[in-house]
């Protein structure tokens, strides 16, 4: 019960009179205090109550017979959720989302489906970014005007420049840096590694530890082999660079600007700018091979049959 900004007593409910009981505000368990006079406080409170409990709330009480001035602040119920069960946790977090979404849609952020993108305390959009149905921003991520967040991906401490596109089925990893105008498609994995203006890797990639040059492409199926077992190596794309399809880059290894690498190649060695890479095997071919096999299998099921 308060007197302006002055706090007089909390009250139990099974301890309030009538008039206390029809006062609205309720004690969010917050306290502060001088931690000398917080402890000279405890140490007074007794146990003479309708329960027999000891009530921490008490030292207000305490605090007031002995002159001390106690002040309150208030603030919206929602801020101060006390969840007691996993359902309250999960009642208190669908609203802490539906804040965080309002705030953003308010500042010019457009979510397409509001109620399926869930947010981390800390995420940036600007105004002007596009977010589409069932996205996650985990903790960490700014995305700049003009990027577009398509549906179904999953960002995590990283940046998305204006004008980039992301997904769908994207995953951001720690360390991501998308640049102005850059592709980042389904089902392309990026982590730690810093995308160049313009460059694209539509679909089907694993791009960690390194960079991709402006420009560059990112054919599908590539994966930089970043990894050893024992540590992580970089691999760097070259400016205007092509990958072809279902290219290994071992790192370390940089691929110069412009250079390309053919489909299907294990890149083992630096490549120079504007060379084209090959590691593949000679491709064999046996005339008639499949007629025959299909003939002598079906032979085979005849005679079992």
């Amino acid at each position: 019960m308060g007197q302006g900004d002055a706090l007089v007593r909390i009250v139990e409910a099974k301890e309030a009179t009538p008039a206390e009981l029809a006062i609205t505000a309720c004690n969010s368990g917050i306290l502060a205090a001088p931690a000398d006079l917080l402890f000279e406080l405890l140490g007074k409170v007794g146990c003479d109550n309708a329960k027999g409990e000891y009530y921490l709330t008490d030292i207000v009480g305490l605090a007031r017979c002995e002159d001390r001035s106690v002040r309150v602040a208030f603030a919206p119920e929602a801020d101060f959720q006390a969840p007691n069960s996993q359902a309250e946790l999960a009642e208190a977090e669908a609203a802490y989302q539906r804040r965080l979404r309002t705030a953003l849609m308010e500042g010019g952020v457009t979510l397409v489906a509001p109620e399926t993108v869930f947010l981390a305390w800390d995420t940036q959009i600007a105004a002007g970014v596009l977010v589409e149905p069932h996205v996650v921003f985990a903790p960490g991520v700014t995305i700049e005007t003009g990027a577009v967040i398509r549906s179904f991906s999953h960002l995590e401490g990283a940046v998305v420049r204006g004008g980039a596109i992301v997904g769908p089925y994207a995953r951001l990893r720690p360390g991501a840096d998308i640049g102005e105008d850059a592709h980042i498609g389904n089902f392309v994995e990026v982590k730690k590694v810093k995308v160049g203006k313009g460059a694209k890797a539509n679909h089907l990639a694993y791009l960690g530890d390194g960079s991709v040059g402006a420009g560059a492409n990112i054919g599908a199926g590539t994966i930089f082999c970043n990894y050893d077992g024992f540590d992580k190596n970089d691999t760097h794309v070259g400016e205007g660079a092509f990958i072809g399809s279902n290219s290994a880059l071992v790192a370390p290894v940089t691929i110069g600007a412009g250079a390309y690498t053919g489909s299907g190649s294990v890149i083992t060695k630096d490549v120079a700018p504007d060379a084209l890479a090959l590691e593949r095997g000679p491709q064999l071919e046996k005339p008639g091979w499949a007629a025959a096999f299909r003939a002598r299998k079906l032979a085979q099921k005849a005679r079992k049959s």
